[in-house]
């Protein structure tokens, strides 16, 4: 399905940015770790390698810790 058009720039840069973090959360929690202190950027860079995603930039990487703990076990 294509994104829509018209949108300003950043927000596709703000959707991809999403997509991309959430694909690197759902990994990360595959690989057991739940909690945003366990996700280090280097943890969450090396989960990029591993599943073929280019390396996240900072920003993406607080997108991913933020995500985790709506995600975490309870």
């Amino acid at each position: 399905m294509p994104l829509p058009a018209g949108q300003p720039r950043e927000w596709y840069e703000t959707h991809n940015r999403r997509l991309k973090a959430m694909r690197l959360a759902i990994a990360l929690l595959d690989s057991g770790v739940y909690t945003p202190e366990r996700a280090t950027d280097r943890r969450i860079h090396s989960v990029a390698a591993r599943i073929g995603v280019h390396p996240p930039s900072r920003t993406t990487c607080r997108v991913v810790r933020a995500l985790l703990p709506a995600a975490s076990p309870r």
